[in-house]
């Protein structure tokens, strides 16, 4: 048996050859249904139900699009700066989380569990810090806490800069409650 293609009017046939009798071959058409063609269930069984929406399919590659590109083109120091600022994190626990470069003026972070978080180029001023934990918190750079609230804080482990320490020991006061130490003595003030 061979199978032949027409390509002018796209349709597909098979031709019998017989060897014994020649004049008695047989011409035959596959229907369409025998060529063992199948639908992928999931738009089979949509196509029945008349639930398939274009406008849905569409919707959905545009919102995975945008998602995309969101998360692929936009800095993350940028993303969240100005969204910081005065940002309401009260008795949180943000172990290790990181600040880098952000901007939280004005942002409460009394009680909050801070310990191992990168406030490394921050700007902290006039945060309210009172009773925060910052044991081994990294402040390196220009991180600046000017007007900052740490009555209570305690930061065990912390490097400042010292113009930074000079400042906050002229501020300290106060004995954090999570940790038993006053804050003076977790900034080496003299």
């Amino acid at each position: 048996m061979a199978m032949l293609y027409n390509f002018n009017n796209v349709s597909l046939y098979s031709k019998k050859f017989s060897v014994k009798n020649p004049s008695k071959s047989r011409l035959c058409f596959i229907k369409p249904h025998s060529l063992n063609y199948h639908k992928p269930k999931v738009f089979e069984d949509k196509l029945e139900k008349g639930s398939f929406s274009l406008s849905e399919t569409f919707s959905k590659a545009g919102l995975l699009a945008l998602v995309s590109a969101s998360i692929l083109l936009v800095d993350p120091a940028l993303a969240f700066k100005s969204i910081l600022r005065q940002a309401n994190f009260k008795g949180a626990k943000l172990l290790g989380a990181s600040f880098f470069d952000a901007d939280l003026t004005g942002a409460d972070l009394s009680e909050a569990d801070l310990r191992g978080v990168d406030f490394s180029l921050a700007n902290v001023t006039k945060a309210n810090l009172s009773n925060a934990n910052l044991e081994g918190a990294l402040a390196t750079g220009n991180t600046s806490f000017k007007g900052s609230n740490i009555t209570g804080a305690d930061f065990t482990d912390v490097p400042l800069r010292d113009d930074q320490r000079e400042y906050l020991c002229k501020v300290a006061d106060g004995v954090n409650p999570t940790t038993g130490n006053a804050t003076r003595d977790t900034l080496l003030c003299n």
